[in-house]
């Protein structure tokens, strides 16, 4: 990334000299030996650390060394980021200081950015109502963008999220001062701290909505009904996102997550995604992003990383967004309340090298709150913060889990689990998974294997005869428990070649073939419960889940 910096010289011409935007990597940190975790770290940052077993006097916590900041400074007259996790600082220089900047004995590298420029955050349009009392089709909405994961389990058990601190990153928080959905959150002064990373300054009222309809999923309430599951979880506030130099949101992403963790944060919520307009598809693989660099360490520090998958599905680029991609990140995607599955706009997995994303799923159609009421929108960005309130709900049940034991718990109560696919993941997690053992399903259906194919029969009878119906709904609109028939296919490398989700009870016991692009990505020439083997580079492994039952089957 470069800019044109002007020179005037007196009585003579004006000269412009390029500056490239830079990392200045520094070879250690001098002050370490003075550095106080006690006076730095906000005391749930220390407790985080105490329960990771995680040492208070890490050196990668040592802030860069003011001297070293001060002696690049001098040459380049400017400076940006710093980030102690990477001991390293941002700036602008022409190539003449670089190289000055290359001879200071504690400088170990001098790293060029991309001149790679836009950015694709996946922000949705917004349309907002001018009420803040919702309707009645509202309130139905509402309870079921919650209740999908189980919210009335979480009440019963008085689960909310308290004492979880949740820090949401994003383009703004307009109204989130006097919005009527955080009137519970301001009462008991619950937003802990906010900083706006693009202007400098802690006021993040301004920049845009979309940070408020996040944080509304996450916990907000309106007229007595939940719209996200956290609803007495801390929050801090974070805007990084900006419309002009588009690079450095990946770097106030970071040192947003150098902020969070050192203000105490358990739970990072990013709605944001970066994808063709800056990288490779080949760039997907969890380590070559700064972002995602970012997302790995803010998990190194205890923090429960959730971001949501991306909004590419539909578009020529398909695949989750980075930091998504990040093996430590907790990756949502979305599902449409009316057919219970993938949601056309969401991205789909797995990453580059071939590792599972999305990991689990939500509503990407919900209710939010913004400056002039509650409306309806749609995007990742949203599956992700309801599944960020899960997070903070399901860490309450488990006080002494790591992060990494409550990513691993997030993935097994995926209603889907252990089945998986690249659309769905583990499905939608599930609050009762934290309050009791699953119970062993019944068997519903049989594998039966030939010489030429394999034959899925629901029910021991199959699918033609007819089956009772029994997706569970709330109103006429959204389905709680749509009860499909997904299978996929699994190759002797450990990772899915096909998969398919089927309505039984639907026209030849399929879906439509929208919704069988959406969820299957592909569809069936046979009949839908038919597997021909020739299809298929041997040995692979059929996976069948239906009405909570998962069998597999080996063909070699």
């Amino acid at each position: 990334m470069r800019k044109i910096v002007t020179i005037l010289l007196v009585g003579m011409y004006s000269l412009s000299v390029a500056q490239d935007k830079v990392w200045v990597f520094f070879a250690d940190k001098p002050d370490a030996e003075s550095f106080n975790p006690h006076t730095f770290f906000d005391q749930k940052a220390i407790d985080r650390r105490v329960r990771h077993n995680i040492d208070l006097y890490d050196v990668s916590d040592v802030p860069v060394s003011v001297t070293y900041v001060k002696q690049v400074e001098s040459i380049t007259g400017n400076l940006g980021v710093q980030s102690r996790w990477f001991n390293a600082l941002c700036c602008y220089a022409t190539e003449e200081q670089k190289e000055k900047i290359k001879e200071l004995p504690f400088v170990t590298a001098v790293k060029t950015v991309s001149t790679i420029q836009k950015f694709c955050a996946g922000y949705e349009t917004l349309a907002e109502d001018s009420s803040f009392i919702p309707n009645k089709d509202d309130h139905a909405f509402l309870q079921a963008q919650t209740e999908r994961m189980g919210a009335s389990i979480f009440t019963e058990n008085q689960v909310t999220g308290k004492g979880v601190r949740v820090a949401i990153f994003d383009v703004g928080f307009k109204s989130y001062k006097t919005n009527p959905a955080f009137n519970h959150v301001r009462a008991n002064n619950r937003i802990i701290k906010t900083y706006n990373f693009v202007q400098k300054k802690e006021d993040v009222d301004n920049g845009g909505t979309h940070g408020t309809f996040v944080t509304s999923c996450i916990g907000g309430m309106i007229e007595g009904q939940q719209m996200g599951l956290a609803i007495d979880a801390e929050f801090l506030l974070a805007r990084t996102e900006t419309w002009t130099e588009f690079y450095s949101e990946e770097e106030n992403w970071l040192a947003a997550a150098e902020w969070a963790d050192k203000n105490g944060a358990d739970v990072i919520n990013s709605s944001l995604g970066y994808t063709y307009h800056r990288y490779f598809r080949e760039d997907m693989d969890g380590t070559t992003s700064l972002v995602s660099k970012a997302a790995n360490m803010a998990a190194r520090k205890g923090i429960v990383v959730v971001n949501s998958a991306g909004n590419e599905g539909a578009g020529q680029w398909k695949n989750i967004g980075t930091p998504a991609d990040a093996d430590s990140v907790l990756s949502i995607g979305g599902i449409k309340p009316e057919s219970g599955i993938h949601t056309s706009f969401s991205s789909f997995g797995p990453t580059w090298d071939k590792r599972l994303k999305p990991n689990v799923t939500a509503y990407g159609h919900v209710i939010g709150s913004g400056p002039k009421g509650v409306s309806e929108t749609q995007g990742t960005s949203f599956s992700g913060p309801l599944v960020a309130g899960f997070v903070a709900c399901a860490i309450q049940t488990r006080p002494g889990y790591t992060n990494m034991q409550i990513f691993e718990e997030i993935q097994k109560a995926g209603d889907l689990y252990p089945y998986f696919d690249y659309a769905h993941g583990y499905g939608v997690p599930q609050a009762r998974h934290f309050f009791q053992m699953p119970s062993q399903p019944r068997r519903t259906f049989v594998i039966d294997v030939d010489n030429t194919s394999i034959n899925i029969e629901l029910d021991t009878v199959g699918w033609a005869a007819g089956l009772t119906k029994s997706s569970a709904k709330i109103g006429e609109r959204y389905i709680q428990w749509p009860d499909y028939v997904f299978y996929h296919i699994e190759n002797k490398n450990g990772y899915l070649d096909k998969y398919f989700v089927v309505n039984p009870e639907g026209d030849k016991g399929k879906l439509s073939d929208a919704e069988i692009q959406m969820a299957g990505r592909g569809t069936t020439s046979f009949s839908p419960f038919i597997i021909l083997k020739s299809e298929y580079a041997k040995p692979f492994t059929l996976r069948v889940f239906y009405k909570g039952y998962v069998e597999s089957v080996e063909i070699k």
